[in-house]
């Protein structure tokens, strides 16, 4: 019998906490809202008026530099993975040029900085124009980077395509 009433009593504490647990009140609390405008930045403010007229004589210095300079250009390496060949192309921004079976167009070229390495990036876009690609699809779009091409690889069976450097940017 003693059995008996522990499963009994077990049975009344449980239903007894389950019971006090669906009496409790649920209560929301949210912090109070933010006022934006006495916010502060959490940055160093510096003059601006230096760095606008550092940048309006850098735009117009290059703009003439560009003027006196041939077009903006996009140097590849290209591979021909079946012959083991591999061609330098060189291809200005706008411009379509045809690589084997491939055609590849250049629509940005530029120098970033990161983490105190300079690299190259380009976006072009490539189509294969083979007679069995009925569509002209494009196989790549996107951007490719000279220092790590694996980033945005671009792939394709026969012809492998390598960013070298962007010059006149």
């Amino acid at each position: 019998m003693k059995l008996g009433k522990n499963k009994f009593y077990i049975l009344f504490f449980t239903l007894l906490f389950c019971s006090s647990l669906s009496n409790a009140e649920e209560k929301i609390i949210s912090t109070p809202l933010i006022n934006l405008d006495e916010l502060k930045p959490s940055f160093e403010e510096t003059d601006n008026s230096i760095n606008e007229i550092n940048t309006k004589d850098l735009i117009r210095d290059k703009k003439e530099i560009l003027k006196k300079n041939d077009s903006s250009n996009a140097k590849f390496i290209g591979l021909d993975k079946i012959t083991a060949k591999t061609s330098n192309i060189t291809i200005n921004l706008g411009e379509t040029k045809k690589f084997g079976p491939l055609e590849i167009k250049v629509l940005k070229c530029g120098i970033v900085s990161f983490e105190n390495k300079i690299d190259s990036v380009a976006y072009l876009q490539v189509k294969d124009i083979s007679e069995n690609q009925n569509e002209k699809v494009f196989i790549f779009n996107g951007w490719t980077f000279a220092s790590d091409p694996s980033i945005a690889p671009f792939d394709h069976a026969i012809y492998d395509l390598q960013l070298v450097e962007c010059n006149n940017v």
